[in-house]
């Protein structure tokens, strides 16, 4: 209460017209950045015609792009969920050695181009690069085919998941899992009962990013797919080819697809922020009680 009334207290101090400059600024950069691309998308997506819109996802190369997409992330986003549950339990739950190295190595693909892991699964995975020639020899392919474009979408999407637990499961403690092990529960029981219920929105947050970022990496994959029509290219590569073609509302088209996966991502988090906060504010609620007493 008395934050907010000093809160209140300074917004009433400000001169109007500072208030009226920071607000006009905030909404001028949200509607320039943001509101005025997605309505250029749609807009132009159907300035020929609703019929030249769907008619856009009738080609086969777009249902191939799209496939293609929907693969890759739908691979990528399990394993990251996976390894992003495991690290964060590991790093937020246990100390051992290495745990510093492990909590930087997740943040690698932040510091690294998407465009420089492309070319590092080529020196390793390419036909010279140093497994290639013995992949090659039982018949595996892995650059310029689809698990190369999968380990390129792993590679730039797995800190999301991670990133979300890591800080939610210290903040959380290991107090209730020690309780559910006095008690009897083995890990498994330990894991499913009482430490997913309590990480379940951040988990459904960071699957909620990753799979936003999966769905739209471009220069990764453009590496490592060679951007074959109607083989190896993804949404985002089919969308470059489309505009390069001058074919633009095929390629509107397209991004709209990425656009609205954008909304609903945008939607998503905020409703599983509102989630998050409200469970937060609970727990600090009963901790609050529960000292009180």
């Amino acid at each position: 209460m008395t934050q907010n009334a000093n809160r209140t207290r300074r917004e009433m101090n400000d001169p109007w017209w500072v208030r009226s400059i920071v607000i006009f600024l905030s909404i001028g950069f949200v509607a320039l950045m943001l509101v005025l691309p997605l309505g250029v998308i749609f807009f132009e997506a159907f300035r020929k015609g609703a019929k030249l819109y769907f008619a856009a996802f009738q080609d086969r190369n777009s249902i191939r792009a799209i496939t293609m997409t929907c693969l890759a992330a739908g691979i990528a986003v399990p394993l990251n969920l996976v390894f992003g549950i495991a690290a964060s339990w590991a790093i937020a739950k246990f100390s051992f050695r290495g745990k510093g190295l492990l909590i930087a190595l997740i943040d690698l693909p932040f510091a690294i181009s998407p465009v420089i892991s492309g070319l590092v699964y080529i020196l390793v995975f390419g036909m010279q690069g140093w497994l290639g020639k013995w992949l090659e020899g039982y018949g595996i392919q892995v650059i310029f085919a689809v698990p190369g474009i999968v380990l390129a979408t792993i590679f730039v999407t797995f800190p999301f998941v991670a990133r979300e637990l890591i800080p939610l499961m210290q903040e959380q403690g290991s107090e209730e899992e020690w309780a559910a092990i006095s008690l009897g529960a083995n890990g498994w029981q330990t894991f499913w009962r009482v430490t997913l219920p309590n990480i379940k929105w951040g988990v459904l947050y960071g699957v909620l990013l990753c799979n936003a970022r999966a769905m739209g990496e471009f220069g990764a994959v453009s590496v490592v797919s060679s951007n074959i029509r109607g083989g190896t290219n993804t949404l985002p590569l089919h969308i470059d080819a489309l505009y390069n073609d001058y074919n633009s509302v095929a390629a509107f088209a397209m991004a709209s697809i990425l656009a609205l996966l954008g909304i609903v991502t945008l939607v998503g988090k905020s409703l599983l922020e509102r989630k998050l906060e409200q469970e937060s504010s609970l727990s600090l609620e009963s901790t609050t009680t529960e000292v009180s007493k």
